[in-house]
């Protein structure tokens, strides 16, 4: 089998110990960091998940730093999603695009302050697009990359360990809000979101020498919970419609082929830099888009490049992520397809790399 040769490139975290201690079993790289894949299997990991609760070593989601007089008007030119009535103390899933309107990123913004945001980035070099838009529009703001380190709680578990550590304060914050919370003298982020619909908070580690102790009060205050070590679920995600910046979205794709076209107020969204292209877009609708997609059969091998979506002998899209669900014992599949074939039941087949198979759009597992 092959490994993952590590250099001073492939970045640790500051969770590192704690996953090497609890038997991770693999990982892939993600903004040149260590993501775990799996720790027991990919379906004992699923299951222990909607039962119980998991800490994830989520440090890979980057932080952009964006801070100084310019920063909200920054941040509205990255994004069509209107930014104008968000608080500090909110976060929000933000399309961020180019000029052409085509998906640079789908990260979550957490307004500080209205002078200090930070952008939890996807799998992309978005930093860079940052900077150079502050460089190019001569803005009053400082953009950097902080020693901020993601770590998830989730599960229908999180809300009895996030109080054992935090208090039961913890319970009172919403959805897609923060609240800052007491770690051992040090003030955190604490957001109740993640990358699972099973429910669950993100801790925004604020200083990596607090990474360890946090982790390790999470696991000790855990033990009468079941909690694991745990990572973002291959199969709970595609289950969930969750999508994977980099595999089921690249910059080729507009928001509203992504199926994110709510999250685009581009009538609104005054300084966005794709605004044009998106309100052409808005206006002629997309030809291609997400849909959930069943695959028929026994398990599929894993999705490591898109497979074509074929109707009648001509392509009509792709498959981009599958897994076998055990719950609904069937293949589940997301896929870009175009128009004249993503209506709901639309019978298709799909070419695998152990041949083709017949699939169906069907909704409802994302119901």
């Amino acid at each position: 089998m092959a490994v993952i040769s590590l250099s001073r490139r492939l970045r640790r975290t500051p969770f590192s110990e704690g996953v090497e201690a609890a038997g991770v079993k693999g990982y892939t790289v993600y903004n040149r960091m260590l993501l775990p894949t799996v720790f027991r299997s990919v379906e004992e990991d699923y299951r222990h998940l909607k039962q119980a609760v998991q800490v994830w070593d989520v440090a890979c989601e980057r932080q952009v730093e964006i801070r100084g007089p310019d920063a909200s008007r920054l941040m509205q030119m990255l994004t069509p999603r209107d930014l104008r009535r968000m608080l500090p103390g909110q976060c929000y899933y933000v399309p961020i695009v180019d000029e052409t309107g085509g998906m640079l990123n789908d990260p979550v913004a957490v307004k500080l302050a209205e002078d200090r945001w930070w952008i939890s980035i996807a799998d992309s070099d978005l930093l860079f697009w940052v900077k150079a838009i502050a460089h190019g529009w001569r803005l009053d703001v400082l953009v950097d990359e902080p020693d901020v380190s993601p770590l998830a709680v989730q599960g229908p578990k999180a809300d009895d360990l996030m109080a054992a550590v935090f208090g039961d304060r913890v319970r009172d914050i919403r959805f897609f809000r923060f609240d800052m919370l007491d770690f051992q003298g040090r003030s955190l982020a604490v957001a109740r979101s993640g990358y699972s619909k099973q429910g669950g908070f993100e801790i925004y580690v604020e200083g990596g020498d607090i990474g360890m102790p946090l982790w390790n009060a999470l696991m000790e205050a855990g033990r009468d919970m079941d909690v694991h070590a745990g990572c973002p679920n291959l199969i709970e995600r595609i289950e969930s419609g969750l999508l994977s910046y980099g595999n089921d979205m690249t910059d080729d794709n507009t928001p509203h082929e992504c199926g994110l076209g709510r999250f685009c107020n581009t009538q609104t969204a005054i300084g966005c830099i794709g605004r044009d292209a998106l309100l052409r877009v808005a206006k002629e609708g997309p030809v291609q888009q997400i849909r959930p997609i069943e695959i028929h059969g026994a398990a599929v091998p894993g999705c490591d490049r898109p497979w074509p979506l074929m109707a009648g002998g001509r392509q009509v899209g792709q498959v981009t992520s599958a897994a076998w669900s055990p719950d609904f014992e069937t293949n589940v599949a997301i896929g870009m397809v175009r128009m004249t074939h993503w209506d709901e039941g639309t019978e298709l087949d799909v070419v695998t790399p152990e041949g083709a198979r017949a699939a169906t759009v069907n909704e409802m597992f994302w119901n």
